[in-house]
């Protein structure tokens, strides 16, 4: 059995949106947290509006990890997309059977894609999660969990990066409320 990760970049005060803010925190460790998160997975599973911003910034990108990031399968929930690009296959119908099937057979790695983790949470999916802490106040923008989203997780894992930021890794012990 393969499991679920939501991996996400948040700003002390819960923004996860644009997260143009943690470019000035990147560091060596960051680095190599990431590589090797994205080692472990063997597809993503990207909501719409990441998919589409990814898939116009990763194919011709020359950064660390672009030939990994483009030669991974991506599933993509979409009702308004018709023509997968960039080694995707889109879900459509009843999505959230599908993606308890391909957590059967992989282990899926979420990047962004809040309303999608937002829903998987709510059906019990997702099986951990990993998230940088930044330390900075955002001010305002999309947060993570949205209003009445509940779960209970327990903490498996915590560094500190050189550079201030904290990892907190949680996994699900307890069925999120619908």
């Amino acid at each position: 059995m393969g499991k679920i990760v939501l991996a996400m970049f948040v700003s002390l005060d819960g923004v996860v949106e644009n997260p143009g803010w943690s470019m000035p925190y990147w560091s060596d460790d960051i680095s190599a947290f990431k590589a090797e998160e994205s080692a472990e997975c063997t597809a993503l599973l990207l909501g719409r509006v990441t998919y589409e911003g990814f898939a116009k910034a990763w194919p011709e990108s020359k950064d660390e990890g672009a030939e990994h990031m483009n030669n991974l399968v991506k599933y993509v929930p979409t009702n308004t997309l018709e023509q997968p690009e960039w080694n995707a296959t889109f879900l459509k119908g009843d999505v959230i059977a599908q993606i308890r099937q391909l957590r059967e057979e992989q282990n899926l790695l979420i990047y962004g894609s809040t309303v999608l983790a937002d829903s998987l949470l709510k059906h019990n999916l997702i099986d951990e999660y990993r998230l940088l802490i930044y330390p900075v106040v955002v001010g305002e923008g999309q947060r993570l969990f949205h209003p009445g989203t509940t779960a209970t997780l327990k903490l498996v894992e915590t560094r500190t990066m050189s550079t201030g930021v904290a990892m907190l890794k949680y996994q699900r012990i307890e069925q999120a409320a619908e």
